[in-house]
């Protein structure tokens, strides 16, 4: 199908820009009306002077964890070192999320495909895929396929802007906001990285595409994290970069779970996006299957590499890194070597 190479997956902004507070908005049209509106948790206003609205976090949450059983084991602490999908319960079904299977093939990267035809009052469908990747489980990696523009490039050829536009503190005071999940590190993990962040598209068969999200990972104890994002509403477009505007895609509810496993990572992967313009879903789920594949692809390439690849020079850098600042501390050689041992072997192990 002819858009399939021209429809870039923008949601994957959410989780290059940060890591956080990213899926409570509920976005709503002029003509969804009858789409709930999230309530607002909060406003701050960050050291750039811009004031970012931030959704109701807890709500953005819940709804991933209706939608995504990984997420859920995680979120509930279930998901133990060896947990994944073996550890799943596949028949807890939500009333509103009437699943339909559309692919499954063991051999393959991406080796199951499930569909929803609308979720959340939203007749936009919501797609979730699931794979199993041999590695150390690095949620930061994952993101950084997302995030960086250059390695964006290797699996999304149609990817034109993508960039953090509004960075913002995780440590900061707006952690103690009455609600805010960035501080029940027990049930949603610890927040790594939070923002909003710019993503656009080439011109193509189809014209160009933007989204403005805000988006955020949250990195659990046992290894696993939750990358998440959700599209800004249409009060926040005084954020969009100045230059023309574009036909806007929106990205209803993203998430992407990865749980470590004995042989490497689960990943369960989300995605509610409208690409916009009035073109029919039957024509853009395809497309948007299609680059999400093509994500998976790129992302086993990286992780199952082995020596001298990509994954095992970063993987040595990190070490060397910790290494230095270690040492800067005033650490001695044996301390020094238990501290590789218990905390790095995990990074550095091939698994079988």
């Amino acid at each position: 199908m002819a858009s399939q190479s021209s429809i870039s997956l923008c949601i994957f902004l959410v989780v290059c820009v940060g890591v956080g507070d990213v899926l409570a908005f509920s976005t709503t049209t002029a003509s969804s009306s009858a789409i709930s509106r999230a309530p607002i948790a909060t406003r701050q206003e960050w050291q750039t002077g811009v004031e970012i609205e931030l959704p109701n976090l807890e709500l953005l949450f819940d709804r991933i964890s209706q939608a995504s059983p990984l997420a859920k084991l995680v979120m509930e602490g279930k998901g133990n070192s060896y947990g994944g999908f073996d550890a799943i319960d596949d028949d807890v079904k939500h009333p509103e999320l009437k699943w339909k299977r559309v692919e499954e093939n063991k051999k393959k990267t991406v080796h199951r495909v499930d569909k929803a035809d609308r979720f959340q009052g939203v007749k936009t469908p919501i797609l979730r895929f699931r794979s199993s990747i041999k590695g150390p489980c690095i949620g930061e990696r994952f993101s950084h396929f997302i995030l960086d523009i250059d390695e964006r490039k290797k699996w999304d050829e149609n990817i034109h802007l993508n960039f953090e536009m509004y960075p913002i503190d995780p440590s900061g005071e707006y952690c103690q906001i009455d609600n805010a999940i960035l501080c029940n590190s027990e049930k949603y993990g610890n927040c790594e990285r939070i923002g909003v962040g710019y993503t656009q598209t080439k011109q193509g068969i189809i014209s160009p595409r933007e989204q403005l999200i805000l988006g955020g990972m949250q990195k659990y104890d046992n290894g696993a994290t939750i990358l998440w994002g959700t599209e800004m509403e249409e009060q926040h477009n005084h954020l969009l970069p100045d230059g023309p505007r574009h036909t806007r895609s929106k990205s209803h509810l993203f998430a992407a779970t990865l749980c470590p496993t004995e042989s490497g990572f689960d990943v369960e992967y989300l995605l509610q996006m409208d690409v916009g313009g009035g073109l029919p879903h039957f024509m853009t789920t395809p497309a948007i299957t299609d680059i999400v594949k093509k994500l998976f692809d790129h992302t086993k390439n990286y992780f199952e590499g082995g020596e001298g690849s990509e994954l095992d020079q970063y993987l040595k850098s990190r070490v060397k890194e910790e290494s230095s600042d270690i040492e800067m501390i005033g650490m001695d050689e044996n301390d020094l070597h238990s501290y590789h041992l218990n905390d790095l072997e995990s990074l550095l192990f091939t698994p079988s």
